[in-house]
């Protein structure tokens, strides 16, 4: 039986960290990509997520839906709300890219740190890690750090800078019991973050494909 994984891009930096992480984790599983990168640029214009941008959102997940999917993997953690409503209208799972590194980083202690390099999506993922920590009843604390110059230049295709601008913060959350990389294009900045502190550094990627796997097995299953 073959399993259909949409993942829904809203940049195109995200791709390749989450393909490896499904040929690690989850090589059999059909993917199929929708990438809409006017979505992190309108983004980025928007001091909040508006209901405009949320219906968008949804719209682009719900043509994912339409293309036989057994489950939804959103890549870009700037859109929580939108994925909240999305999720609610549709029978199969949809992740949110960082609920599943928000499990495994609260597993490993409470005081919790995390490099980010997409502004805008920082309120939305510290609104998600306060939720989570409510709804589990952790007493975990975030630190973020916002690299701000660090995606332009993964954009441009400028890999070596952009993980040494995120690493050379990193010792900025040494006094934390664990770091995460925010996003999922952080990640390819994992080797040269964990050369620079002695505590555990989470991705996103490898963490989601493992919880999807888990969500879409366990409905079939059923």
């Amino acid at each position: 039986m073959t399993v259909r994984i949409v993942l829904l891009h809203a940049t195109p930096v995200a791709m390749a960290p989450i393909h490896a992480a499904f040929n690690e984790v989850w090589p059999e599983a059909e993917l199929v990509n929708l990438l809409d990168d006017g979505l992190s640029l309108d983004r980025a214009r928007e001091p909040d997520l508006s209901p405009a941008m949320i219906g968008r959102f949804v719209r682009f997940g719900q043509y994912a839906y339409e293309m036989q999917a057994d489950g939804i993997l959103v890549t870009c953690s700037a859109f929580g709300p939108a994925i909240d409503q999305l999720a609610a209208k549709l029978p199969v799972p949809v992740l949110k890219p960082n609920e599943a590194m928000f499990h495994e980083a609260v597993a490993q202690g409470k005081n919790i740190g995390m490099l980010a390099t997409f502004g805008p999506a920082v309120e939305t993922m510290t609104e998600e890690f306060n939720d989570y920590i409510a709804q589990h009843n952790s007493q975990a604390t975030l630190t973020t750090i916002l690299v701000a110059d660090a995606i332009d230049l993964l954009k441009k295709g400028d890999a070596e800078s952009h993980n040494r601008l995120v690493a050379a913060r990193a010792r900025d959350l040494a006094h934390c019991d664990v770091i995460m990389l925010a996003h999922f294009s952080t990640s390819r900045a994992a080797d040269a973050v964990r050369q620079q502190v002695s505590i555990p550094v989470l991705t996103a990627p490898h963490a989601a494909v493992k919880r999807i796997k888990a969500s879409v097995l366990a409905g079939h299953q059923e």
